[in-house]
């Protein structure tokens, strides 16, 4: 594992007169973990570097070429001997542009340092859309820049996971510094108006008339503008080198960064406030956003700053408390700068199974995107969506509910008939708001395989599963659809969980992402142990398929009826307790719970043609209350359960010679309603199915057992 880092063109990565560009660098790469895997790459004239890993890019003159398109394509020549693992380009993203032409599938992050909008390859909309889309993360050095590359883009892209804020860092001086300050007030930087210092001279000129003790310092230089400040109080050094700039920090008491035009950052202000500098600024660009502790000059005039560091002046302890919080407060340490670079480069390089093996050691955010059905005021407070979403929390992770259809049906409107353009906008500001590690969805059909895929590439480092439990019998009820309801997302997923077994499925594309997953139960809902009571009812079987707002469609009819009505003429002295045929509705939410608690045996008979491992969700509402769950042999549930577990049946005389001989034995009756219970609590439960989710998706190598996996 390599990483490049790629200087702006002429940037002096040398401690004789750097820029602040050179100095982030130089300062957070030689403290970095990943230090010895860096090489910086620049072209200089000075021979004095800087003690890192550096390769200059001699350029020579070329009249009729571009000095800049030289030196990155020699720079690219260079990287495909190196073939770093990630280029990081710092300040120039035009440069993304060409080296992401010539060389592919490479890990491209962009720092800006200055506006994006004033610079080469980010001016306009369009370039900075192929920005987003090319690098891996975009870094600014204040919110000013970043609010600066989003002028004119979408609204998908405020909320990209690719776009982070990096400040830039200085070494926190220590509070013994507050003993050595001077009656300084000192000012750092080019001396021309975008600067202030026009203002600063007509004020600095009052300030030492009227406070004798007091003396300017100034360090910097512009040939082009000819602002002059002379008093025998003031002191102009000119351009100092960095550690030269520090020390005279170290001593100065009030330092003044009165930028007329939008700073990106401040490297001035920042420096100061680190070494006990009672600090003024304007509020420009990303100024304020460098010192927690200044003073803030609201209008630049002369008028404004005098009386702003007359106050600091004559007031000590306000002067000498600022000094004190300057210090105290200051958090942009190299250290905490560095560590928020390499935990971005962490995440990439490790991304696959290290990143995760560590992950799965701590609390993962989980974001499940299901139906809730919140609008069905509880009716289905027991969904396997709740389930798996119990089975998360129990396991340790924060887990965020985003019930998919609720949110399509409440945001409905004329400007968005169908509430799906309101609801993927929410998923994206979800995301960005949770920075999700892992994203579930259940059944979320409105959500599209281009919304996912805008999804990872907005949040690259989140993984996504989804599970599906309805049939896939090719013979069952809506098969075509419900094929296509997996195949729409399965190519953007890493994992796929459904509850047929994928061998039984000839249409799954031949990978290893696709599982079964058993219905699970969940302790919370199955409260219920039949096999301790009687019960008068023999049979239960609850038909809920042609429901619109839990009432029977008329005309509405499936083989079930037909296998139900003749299950009933052939099975004398047996009770059975049906809804969802001859007229009778079906029953939902605690009514069908009370409902069960009366029976001894449950028929677990799903659409279509049985499938290997293939169950409806009533199969947990049986046997998890402790009836005895009666199930098509096809089914090959005989793979996890015995006899004394479960009832098998081959055909409809075999099934109701069996519902016959356990209504007449309570005995037997009770038993396998037990064992049944017991083991497909302990083994199919909701946070079983849920680290398996986990796992399989994370790709964690794991010692737990799945009694259906093998």
């Amino acid at each position: 594992m390599k990483i490049s880092i790629l200087l702006p063109y002429k940037e002096n990565f040398s401690p004789e007169y750097p820029g602040a560009v050179s100095l982030f660098v130089y300062e957070t790469t030689k403290i970095s973990k990943f230090k010895k895997k860096i090489t910086v790459f620049g072209n200089t004239n000075f021979k004095k570097l800087f003690n890192l890993t550096y390769e200059n890019i001699n350029i020579k003159k070329e009249f009729f070429n571009s000095q800049t398109k030289n030196y990155v394509n020699d720079f690219i020549k260079l990287e495909r001997k190196h073939n770093s693992s990630i280029i990081e380009v710092h300040n120039r993203p035009s440069y993304i542009h060409i080296i992401n032409s010539q060389i592919k599938n490479k890990i491209l992050t962009l720092y800006f340092h200055n506006d994006p909008l004033s610079m080469d390859g980010s001016k306009t909309v369009e370039q900075r859309k192929k920005l987003l889309k090319t690098c891996y993360k975009i870094i600014f050095n204040s919110n000013w820049s970043k609010k600066r590359f989003l002028e004119g883009l979408e609204n998908k892209f405020v909320n990209s996971n690719k776009l982070l804020i990096f400040y830039q860092s200085a070494h926190k001086g220590n509070l013994s510094l507050l003993k050595k300050k001077k009656k300084w007030i000192t000012f750092v930087g080019k001396l021309n108006k975008a600067k202030g210092y026009d203002v600063f001279v007509q004020s600095i000129t009052k300030i030492l008339n009227k406070y004798k003790d007091w003396q300017a310092i100034v360090i910097g230089d512009e040939k082009r503008e000819k602002i002059t400040l002379k008093h025998q109080k003031a002191t102009i050094l000119g351009f100092k080198k960095h550690h030269e700039v520090i020390n005279i920090f170290k001593k100065t008491s009030i330092t003044v960064a009165c930028s007329r035009w939008e700073e990106p950052f401040g490297r001035t202000s920042l420096e100061a406030s680190a070494n006990g500098c009672a600090v003024i600024i304007t509020n420009k660009g990303g100024l304020p956003e460098t010192v927690t502790d200044a003073k803030i000059l609201q209008k630049l005039n002369e008028k404004s700053l005098t009386k702003l560091i007359s106050n600091l002046i004559e007031d000590s302890k306000v002067r000498k408390s600022l000094q004190r919080k300057s210090i105290q407060n200051f958090y942009l340490t190299h250290k905490f700068v560095c560590k928020k670079i390499d935990d971005y480069r962490s995440e990439k390089l490790f991304l696959n199974k290290t990143f995760f093996i560590k992950s799965s050691l701590k609390s993962l955010r989980i974001l499940h995107v299901t139906n809730f059905n919140e609008r069905l005021d509880g009716r289905l407070f027991f969904n396997t969506g709740r389930r798996i979403n119990n089975g998360f929390i129990r396991l340790g992770h924060s887990v965020l509910g985003f019930s998919d259809r609720d949110i399509q049906k409440y945001y409905k409107s004329i400007g968005d008939f169908k509430g799906k353009k309101t609801l993927n906008d929410k998923l994206k500001k979800t995301c960005y708001n949770y920075k999700p590690d892992l994203i579930v969805t259940g059944h979320a059909d409105l959500i599209s395989q281009e919304q996912i895929q805008e999804l990872k590439e907005d949040n690259p480092n989140t993984k996504f599963a989804q599970w599906f439990l309805d049939p896939l019998n090719k013979n069952g009820p809506d098969f075509e659809r419900n094929k296509d309801r997996i195949l729409d997302k399965i190519d953007v997923m890493d994992g796929t969980f459904i509850t047929t077994s994928p061998s039984a499925l000839k249409f799954l594309p031949s990978n290893e992402k696709n599982y079964y997953i058993p219905n699970p139960c969940d302790h919370s809902f199955e409260t219920l142990n039949n096999f301790n009571k009687s019960c008068s009812v023999d049979v239960f079987f609850a038909l809920s398929h042609g429901v619109h707002r839990g009432k029977l469609k008329s005309g509405k009819e499936d083989d079930r009826i037909i296998f139900l009505k003749k299950l009933q003429e052939i099975t004398s002295n047996v009770k059975f307790d049906l809804y969802g045929i001859n007229n009778i509705q079906p029953i939902w939410a605690d009514h069908y719970f009370k409902t069960i608690s009366n029976a001894k045996m449950g028929l677990n008979l799903s659409r279509g043609e049985a499938i290997k491992y293939y169950s409806s969700d009533r199969i947990t509402q049986i046997i998890g209350n402790g009836l005895v769950c009666l199930i098509d042999e096809k089914t090959q549930y005989r793979d996890f359960f015995t006899n004394n577990e479960m009832v098998f049946y081959k055909n409809l005389n075999d099934l109701s010679e069996k519902i016959s001989k356990i209504s007449g034995d309570d005995k037997l009756r009770k038993k396998i309603g037990k064992k049944g219970k017991e083991k497909y609590m302990k083994y199919f439960n909701s946070t079983k199915v849920a680290d398996f989710i986990i796992n399989k998706t994370l790709e964690i190598k794991t010692n737990n057992k799945y009694l259906w996996s093998k």
